[in-house]
């Protein structure tokens, strides 16, 4: 049982009283003779010690020195104690010089002012540390007497990250969890100790450890772990039939706090990681940073991870505008706990209702605007194209329109790399979008930009949920074809992505985000079914559906012909310029096909898109099952 010792401020406000007096005449007999003290010294001695009393505890108290728990002091709190020590000492030490120079007494060996501010540390410093050591002592002896049956944890990871999950451990001995050493690859590490804990071999020795050790648990503790050291670490794990767990990846934990209480099972998102790239805080906090900020869409799985991540730059407001209350709600309500010194706005409002998102324009007055409201579902689409027209195309042209309006500094485009010889209504009517934000860029000059990335994981009607119902169900999983591939990322990863490519806009780009290699859809299935347990063929079946006509293999992330360059960022791509309509105006081919849309024709509005957009092959193809992935 752990045992807490809960010292009460005035305990510690006493105790340094006494301290206090003790510190100085520690100092006058360290620099004196005891006999001598009393005999020419003791009216400085009485003098400096009245003023102690008075100073020091005043500054400690100003320090914050009474109002922290001790038992888990760090070294921010040592820093504060030296800080607190050293003012009080600078404050007394020119009133003492002050005092002796206007003879209030005879004499005083100045150097008793330097040994107070060394004793004073040691006293002041060792008692809240003497508090901690005796807290940890007794919760060792408590672990000691933790239940025999406690698992054995093998930690993968000997960083801070395996350190915080190590003593966590340490200290909650009831959850019946014991660890017993790390694997980590640096060679420094090797036969090393955190908290007492041995780092006993590389992520290699895996296989090993895990049988000599008698390992029941595995816990991934290293956030920025790529998915081929998760994968690895599952494999291994799922041979042996051990559990393992893993802690979010670095994206995950941006605007968190890392805790073991964070640990969770591995997902599909973990086997996909990659290393974390470098973002350049200073462009992304210039456009953030105490502006009025708003995210459209902000209740999707898209727009949400935004929220959550320009909340860190501290936006002087966030808003959230979209028209499904409950997902905004949720968002709010998720941000006004996570970030409670923020200044939110909620607006339910549909961007296809041009006077309505005027007025909440001029009512937010917005610097920048994140645009990701649109309809992405491609199969859903296809049943419902006038709506992806009024949605993806009317919706972005009138968030433009506010935007040159009310002189709204930055735009950005959420788009989609189903915009690049587009087949689908949806990948069209984002293409379209794209065309619009350009176009307003060159009009207006301004760093109205769009940014675009294949596949988010995870997100509400994609591939991923739908497969975990299917496997949940008992199978089987339907894939249309076994060489199916697509490009895919974590939320997190891509909105991290997003905020450096909008820092970077000039006005007018087309920033393409590395994917990374583009994953068989059949390979995506397959991990899924072996992360819930399963084994593929066996236990869960993969059944084929077919390919539908004009559907693509593989998808494209820029345009055939245009110029595509390195950005200052790594993982971040720049596809200048932008193809014309085939001989048409931008602003007349849009209100065409709005007008299309209005009047209920789909079908019209699928030919038009074909003969204006460029490499556009939209087939008029209705899949009676909307749960197909593309």
């Amino acid at each position: 049982m752990k045992i807490a010792y809960n010292i009460r401020n005035r305990h510690l406000f006493v105790g340094d009283l006494g301290l206090t007096v003790l510190s100085i005449i520690a100092a006058y007999i360290l620099r004196l003779e005891l006999i001598e003290i009393f005999a020419n010294y003791y009216l400085s001695l009485i003098w400096m010690t009245g003023l102690s009393l008075i100073i020091k505890p005043v500054v400690y108290y100003l320090f914050g020195l009474y109002r922290r728990m001790w038992i888990y002091a760090s070294m921010r709190e040592l820093r504060l104690i030296v800080m607190a020590v050293t003012t009080a000492s600078a404050i007394i030490s020119p009133i003492m010089l002050v005092l002796f120079a206007n003879r209030l007494f005879v004499s005083f060996p100045r150097s008793v002012l330097i040994i107070d501010w060394v004793t004073s540390l040691m006293l002041i410093g060792g008692s809240r540390y003497g508090l901690r050591m005796l807290a940890e002592a007794v919760n060792k002896n408590s672990s000691l007497k933790a239940p025999i049956s406690s698992k054995h944890i093998l930690i993968i990871g000997a960083g801070d990250a395996g350190a915080l999950v190590a003593k966590e451990l340490l200290k909650n001995p009831t959850i019946s969890r014991k660890p017993v050493g790390f694997l980590d690859d640096n060679p420094e590490k090797q036969r090393q100790q955190i908290h007492g804990i041995p780092v006993i071999g590389q992520l290699a020795d895996l296989p090993k450890v895990v049988t000599t050790q008698r390992i029941d648990e595995v816990v991934i503790a290293i956030p920025s772990a790529p998915g081929s050291v998760i994968r690895t670490v599952s494999e291994i794990c799922r041979k042996k039939q051990i559990p393992y767990r893993t802690m979010p990846g670095m994206y995950e934990l941006l605007g968190g706090k890392v805790s073991v209480t964070r640990l969770r099972e591995v997902d599909i998102s973990d086997l996909l990681r990659r290393e974390p790239a470098h973002i350049n805080d200073e462009i992304v906090g210039e456009i953030i940073k105490h502006k009025v900020v708003m995210v459209t869409g902000a209740g999707g799985s898209i727009g949400s991870e935004l929220c959550r991540q320009i909340a860190r730059w501290q936006p002087s407001r966030l808003v959230l505008l979209g028209h499904g209350e409950n997902s905004i709600f949720e968002t709010y309500l998720e941000l006004k706990q996570n970030f409670p010194a923020l200044s939110l706005y909620a607006a339910i409002a549909d961007i296809r209702d041009l006077e309505r998102m005027k007025q909440e324009t001029a009512r937010i007055k917005p610097n920048v605007i994140f645009h990701a409201a649109a309809h992405k579902h491609v199969p859903l689409m296809e049943h419902n194209i006038e709506d992806c027209v009024l949605n993806n195309v009317l919706g972005t042209r009138n968030v433009i329109e506010c935007c040159q309006l009310y002189d709204v500094e930055r735009l950005v485009l959420i788009s989609t790399d189903k915009a690049i010889h587009p087949v689908s209504v949806m990948g069209a009517t984002k293409r379209l979008a794209e065309m619009l934000v350009l176009k307003a860029a060159e009009q207006s000059g301004k760093p109205y930009s769009v940014v675009r990335f294949g596949n988010v994981l995870g997100s509400r009607g994609s591939v991923v949920p739908l497969f975990k119902r299917q496997i949940a169900q008992g199978g089987p999983v339907t894939v249309t074809d076994p060489k199916m591939k697509r490009y895919f990322m974590t939320i997190p990863e891509a909105v991290h992505l997003v905020l450096q490519a909008a820092g970077m806009g000039k006005g007018g780009e087309t920033f393409v985000l590395n994917m990374g290699e583009q994953i068989k859809i059949v390979d995506l299935a397959e991990d899924l079914i072996r992360l819930s347990g399963f084994e593929p063929y066996k236990d869960i079946d993969i059944v084929f559906t077919g390919i539908r006509k004009g559907e693509k293999l593989s998808e494209d992330l820029w345009n055939e012909g245009r110029e595509f360059k390195q950005t200052a960022h790594p993982e971040i791509y720049s596809e200048e310029g932008q193809d014309d309509l085939k001989g048409r105006d931008l602003d007349e081919t849009v209100d065409s096909l709005i007008g299309m849309a209005y009047s209920g024709l789909g079908e019209e509005a699928i030919e038009f898109m074909n003969s204006v957009i460029p490499q556009a092959k939209i087939k008029s193809v209705r899949s009676e099952d909307i749960t197909k992935i593309n």
